[in-house]
């Protein structure tokens, strides 16, 4: 089995039969025991009475008083067996769907990274290369001796960009697989050159286009308004000569497709005149690396990021656009709900037992009402807000729990410990003040009892008991 797959480690699964089989070869053996010991005690019983046949005043008084005694474990013992088997079918229950919402919260979080992740459009800033002769020095062996070599080689250098003007246009759909966004891209962008240098007018205008497209169209490089053609495919270095103290500019165009994020990456160069305007045309847009832009304008379902730096600024990072999404917030709150709705269901049944007259079949159908409870809110917290999905499930609960009593008092008895020992504690689980609201829940709890036992503010009639 694929890790993905196995859930919340060490959890039992109803939907996994190796760890069925495990679970009955575990539960199979303790309920033997429990049944042995039962019959051993009346088997107990059964002898102590045939040897005190002969001493029928005595057999009736140690037998009676047993005999009661045995009813009595009798009757606890097939409501504690009741209780524990509800108990332990719940905590199956509950382990279940706790591993089922674990997964789709986590194939929740992977499709809200995958509309915002993968792979990106990252366009770089230009480079304007010049040639020059360096001087250098090495030492050879001539016959026999060391002799130094005076000499010179070409090296490669870089001539900072005068000035940039850039504007994209950003346009946003949703790929085949519908898992992830992609960005159609409109480029404009106007870059100065202006020679500085006093003994060099031979440069390479060297423009790549973006990293990461699928689809790249219209892509034109132009010297002041005339069309420069690429001698061989895919080479994107163009030759231009520019005499000391001039300036050109050069115009690059394109339209791609591709990512699902746009970045400008300024290669650690010196940025000087720099200005870039990026239009998104799309909502839930927001910069991306956090290189903050200058200003921000909305505009209905677009946003407009324009980022100017005047002079020699050096940005490390690329910076851009990117579609900004929700945050998922609240993870795990109903996988630890559901794996302490037993505990949960303890309470609640216990409070009844010590409220009102309970028997096996009433506490078998409030055990049912309260986990379908459970179930009902486990989907519809997928589609709407949980603190609202329970305040509807807990309107049906409280009316079911009504016809909990024999009467309207035990009815009474029987609300109030739905909502100090059913309602209130799954709300203390939901909402982020867990521990005041479950606190608040043990309170009310411990005041009725003390209320139900021990004053006569409120007791059950003859009839109720």
């Amino acid at each position: 089995m694929s890790p993905n797959n196995q859930g919340i480690p060490g959890l039992p699964d109803l939907t996994h039969p190796t760890e069925l089989l495990q679970i009955g070869s575990q539960l199979l053996p303790a309920f033997i025991l429990l049944v042995f010991l039962v019959i051993a005690l009346g088997v107990a019983i059964a002898i102590i009475s045939f040897t005190l046949r002969s001493h029928p005043a005595e057999q009736k008084v140690v037998i009676g008083d047993w005999t009661i005694r045995y009813s009595q474990i009798l009757w606890g013992l097939q409501h504690l067996s009741l209780v524990l088997v509800l108990l332990v079918a719940g905590f199956f229950l509950c382990s279940t769907l706790s591993n089922r919402y674990h997964h789709w919260e986590q194939a929740k979080v992977t499709q809200v990274a995958q509309s915002v992740a993968g792979d990106k459009l990252e366009q770089s800033v230009p480079q304007v290369r010049y040639v020059m002769q360096e001087a250098f020095s090495y030492t050879t062996q001539v016959n026999g001796k060391i002799v130094k070599v005076n000499d010179k080689r070409e090296v490669n250098r870089l001539l900072a960009l005068a000035g940039s003007q850039i504007l994209v246009k950003l346009d946003q759909s949703t790929d085949v697989q519908n898992r992830s966004a992609i960005y159609r891209v409109d480029y404009t962008a106007e870059y100065k050159v202006v020679n500085r240098l006093n003994n060099i007018d031979s440069f390479f205008f060297e423009a790549q286009p973006p990293i990461g497209y699928s689809l790249l169209s219209n892509y034109k490089i132009e010297r002041d308004r005339t069309r420069l053609e690429s001698v061989e495919p895919g080479n994107y270095s163009f030759a231009f000569q520019l005499k000391p103290r001039e300036e050109t500019s050069f115009r690059v165009t394109y339209q791609a497709q591709g990512g699902s994020r746009w970045v400008y990456n300024a290669a650690r160069q010196l940025l000087s005149n720099f200005r870039l305007t990026a239009i998104a045309n799309f909502p839930g847009a927001d910069f991306a690396s956090g290189i903050i832009p200058r200003e921000t304008k909305l505009d209905g379902r677009n946003t407009q990021f324009t980022w100017i730096f005047d002079d020699n600024v050096s940005v490390k990072n690329p910076f851009g656009v990117f579609t900004n999404t929700n945050p998922i917030r609240e993870t795990g709150i109903l996988p630890r709900l559901l794996l302490l709705a037993p505990a949960l269901f303890l309470w609640w049944i216990l409070l009844l037992y010590l409220s009102i007259p309970m028997n096996l079949k009433n506490v078998a159908i409030a055990a049912s009402i309260f986990f379908a409870c459970l179930l009902t809110l486990t989907y519809l917290s997928r589609f709407m807000n949980a603190e609202l999905a329970w305040t509807m499930i807990s309107l049906i609960l409280l009316t079911l729990s009504w016809g909990l009593g024999y009467s309207r008092s035990a009815s009474l008895a029987a609300v109030i410990c739905t909502i100090a020992g059913g309602i209130l504690p799954v709300f203390g689980l939901l909402v982020p003040f867990s521990g005041l609201t479950l606190s608040f829940a043990g309170l009310l709890s411990a005041i009725w009892l003390a209320v139900r036992h021990w004053y006569v503010w409120y007791a059950l009639q003859p009839e109720d008991k």
